[in-house]
């Protein structure tokens, strides 16, 4: 790598307070050997995402750069380079080309291929390009099921079925409980906040045993799951053989019921559109033999997932306030409120 190119990338991470730079230089250096002599850019996407544009030979090549903790990357690599390829999916995610880790242990960055930033549009869905997402979907879901990796998969992705849904709510309310004298003094806007999502939470607990026996008895096979379907993680790119879907950021991939990320790829469109989309994923896991359950409880299973998110994230702002006195922490707790105010049945009635 030129020294131009390492000053760039190297003032990229280290603007963003980012430890790392050179061991992610180097491991640039080892992917682009005499990258040309200009400085190449670096487009910050978000705080821990960057995208790298450097060649030679006037051929510019982009780069996605990603910071993780250890242990997310160790996930995501996991994912990239064992499981999908052991599910025959290698070709569906963008391929990890590097990693590198800061001498410190605390952060790992991987250097991905650029699938660039077209992802899906929600508000104005591209029906054979959605089809063609909801078919990757239905694969990873059905090849997954059933195979000898899970295990591995489990261990180090965790579960987001009903295990995780039960503790969730139990640790949300036990956070939420102490957020009272004399432990912490609210003000009574903080106050009401705490008691409207502990009513949530208290209705979410008297509901397990039958959300629970529902994920349990109709939820399908367990198998692994994307766990984050937005809409700008999902790519549909011209290749040889045609048009091709791909997911991208697998970071938070875990065990779990299809219908979790089913659930989370519905609510990203509008509702008229879901009906069509849930046909499609229903078609695509008919061809190895499933069937899904009604649509009523298919609702319920599709609820008991945005509210286990929700839940879930009731819980780290309130260790943030109850730990670090953090006032950013009643503001998350009031946005989490709102969407449980917003949730609605994923599916018309």
């Amino acid at each position: 790598m030129t020294a131009t190119l390492r000053d760039t990338v190297s003032r990229a991470v280290c603007d963003a307070i980012q430890p790392g730079a050179v061991e992610l230089c180097d491991a640039i250096e080892e992917l682009l050997p005499g990258a040309g002599d200009g400085p190449g850019s670096v487009e910050r996407i978000k705080p821990d995402v960057c995208r790298l544009r450097a060649g030679s030979d006037g051929r510019e090549r982009s780069f996605v750069l990603k910071r993780f903790d250890p242990w997310q990357a160790r996930r995501a690599e996991l994912v990239a380079r064992r499981w999908l390829p052991a599910f025959g999916l290698g070709d569906r995610c963008p391929q990890l080309l590097a990693t590198a880790a800061d001498r410190r242990g605390q952060w790992t960055w991987h250097v991905y291929q650029d699938l660039g930033d077209g992802g899906i549009d929600p508000v104005h869905p591209d029906r054979g390009q959605v089809e063609a997402v909801v078919d990757l979907i239905a694969e990873l879901h059905t090849r997954a099921a059933g195979h000898a990796l899970l295990p591995e998969c489990r261990r180090y992705c965790g579960d987001l079925g009903a295990p995780f849904f039960a503790a969730a709510v139990r640790d949300a309310i036990a956070t939420l409980e102490a957020l009272a004298p004399p432990r912490l003094d609210p003000t009574p806007e903080q106050r009401a906040v705490v008691d409207r999502l502990l009513a949530r939470l208290y209705r979410l607990r008297h509901e397990l045993p039958q959300r629970l026996w529902t994920l349990a008895a109709l939820g399908g096979p367990e198998t692994m799951l994307h766990a984050d379907l937005r809409c700008t993680d999902a790519f549909v790119v011209a290749t040889p053989d045609g048009q091709a879907a791909r997911l991208g950021d697998w970071d938070r991939a875990a065990m779990g019921p299809p219908s979790y990320d089913i659930a989370t790829f519905l609510y990203r469109f509008p509702r008229p559109e879901r009906p069509w989309i849930l046909e499609a994923y229903a078609r695509a896991v008919g061809r190895a033999g499933w069937r899904l359950p009604p649509a009523r409880d298919l609702n319920a299973m599709f609820e008991t997932a945005e509210c286990s998110r929700y839940v879930n994230r009731v819980i780290w702002p309130a260790v943030a306030v109850l730990e670090e006195q953090a006032a950013w922490g009643f503001e998350e707790l009031a946005e989490v409120t709102r969407w449980f105010d917003a949730l609605e049945p994923a599916l018309p009635n």
